[in-house]
């Protein structure tokens, strides 16, 4: 059935949708299936499965939904783009408070259209949220200026949190993993549980969390520097999140502002972000991303991309999110993700197709893991332009030879080597840490700095 009559109008221009603030843009690379009917066609079904049709025509249908029709308004069949404008009036709100949700901008904008026969493929892009709209989201409560205050650094461009993960992610029992914790705040700022630990049978939370919470207890009486936890409190029902973040606040007692509470946002969903954020703003909210590349990767032709997880993350109200590592670490990834950084950072961002103004929305951290250690971060901070993020680098600090704190202290080391515009290998020699990096990763020093054995007179081949 052609739709394209009704689900369709072409002569719509983008920037008049927009200046209206009447309705969500939303861009998709888009692919028909052979034998279907032609581009346009294919568009206008997408459109209606969307939003108010089907593939048939049904005798419900009166003039007032049809105003509120989704509409294809513009196509390029070469580069398989579709843009489709929704009316604001199609998403769903809270019974509760009249706010606005994500998980109804999943359902319609990502719902059944991913299953239709006629389309070979279809992967948001981008997205466009109207001003009006957009303050229905509740957006991030804690930012990074908190953990900046709890760690006494300036509140605008503080810098580098140095973090990292507890290797291996999963195995250790509760005293040695608070041990591990120990270790690396001699050194660093910040720890996150990784996203499977929880309350294992072998590391019960209600055994762990007090080691961990007496670990920085003495770690920050050891060095007189304040320290961060990123708890885990992901679960699939509401209450045991709660109650098990009730637990680690009352565990750590007077440093309950030095925890955050890492949630894994793309397996348990908008609902646990949520959670989270509305019953705990006081708390840093880590947006665990976890299995999103089942749909983001570039190699899905289905779904969305990481630049959509993050901007959804920021309306949702996550404080901090995984970015990858923008091609520097071991994760997929290039150097052009660091776009998703500054739409997540910026109060005005462009897009891959959409400029956003985001009004005065607190901003979501930048979280980077996945390989990274001190040798790769000056080019990742160069081609980020500031240091203004989280780092958790698992085996960037429990991989350096002389352990946790030296890498921390490197990694440290690291972003002073950029700030300076220094020359790292002339760098090293003077600072002991990060000079041990070269020997800790030896096949990241030949790859980034040949002949740095000849430079740091290290003559030994790894």
């Amino acid at each position: 059935m052609d739709q394209s009559d009704r689900y369709a109008n072409l002569a719509l221009n983008e920037a008049d949708l927009i200046a209206g603030g009447k309705h969500v843009l939303v861009t998709y690379i888009m692919k028909p299936k052979e034998g279907f009917g032609n581009y346009l066609q294919t568009a206008a079904h997408f459109a209606a499965e969307s939003s108010t049709g089907t593939n048939v025509a049904v005798s419900t249908t009166d003039d007032f939904t049809r105003g509120i029709d989704a509409l294809v308004y513009e196509i390029d069949e070469e580069k398989e783009i579709m843009k489709i404008a929704y009316p604001v009036e199609l998403f769903d709100r809270n019974v509760i408070d009249g706010r606005a949700m994500i998980c109804s901008f999943l359902t319609l904008c990502i719902g059944n259209n991913q299953g239709m026969g006629d389309v070979e493929y279809a992967k948001m892009h981008d997205f466009y949220i109207p001003p009006e709209f957009l303050r229905l989201f509740d957006g991030p409560s804690t930012t990074i200026r908190d953990m900046w205050r709890v760690l006494r650094r300036p509140v605008v461009d503080g810098g580098f949190i140095v973090g990292t993960i507890i290797k291996p992610k999963l195995g250790l029992r509760p005293q040695p993993f608070a041990d591990a914790c120990y270790e690396f705040w001699l050194g660093g700022d910040f720890i996150k549980n990784d996203e499977p630990q929880g309350n294992q049978v072998f590391a019960p939370l209600k055994e762990t969390i007090p080691l961990v919470a007496d670990a920085m207890r003495r770690a920050q009486d050891e060095t007189g520097q304040a320290k961060l936890f990123s708890a885990n409190i992901t679960a699939d029902d509401h209450y045991e999140m709660l109650a098990r973040a009730e637990f680690i606040l009352e565990t750590f007692a007077e440093n309950a502002d030095h925890v955050a509470f890492l949630v894994d946002g793309y397996v348990t969903g908008p609902a646990a972000i949520t959670t989270a954020r509305r019953a705990f703003p006081k708390q840093y909210l880590h947006y665990h991303r976890a299995g999103h590349g089942a749909v983001t990767s570039p190699q899905s032709k289905r779904g969305y991309t990481a630049f959509v997880l993050a901007k959804m993350a920021r309306m949702q109200g996550a404080s901090g999110i995984h970015v990858g590592t923008m091609g520097f670490g071991k994760m997929e990834g290039e150097a052009a993700d660091r776009m998703i950084a500054h739409m997540i950072t910026e109060d005005s961002a462009d897009g891959p197709f959409y400029h956003q103004e985001w009004e005065g929305m607190n901003p979501t951290t930048p979280i980077i893991s996945g390989g990274m250690n001190a040798l790769r971060m000056p080019g990742f901070f160069e081609n980020l332009g500031h240091s203004n993020l989280i780092l958790t680098a698992g085996g960037g600090s429990f991989g350096h030879l002389d352990g946790a704190a030296a890498g921390a202290t490197s990694l440290r080391q690291a972003e002073q080597c950029w700030k300076e515009g220094a020359d790292p290998i002339e760098f090293a020699k003077e600072h002991k840490e990060f000079a041990r990096a070269f020997e800790s990763f030896p096949h990241d020093a030949d790859k980034l700095y040949p002949g740095w054995r000849e430079a740091l007179r290290i003559n030994s081949a790894a």
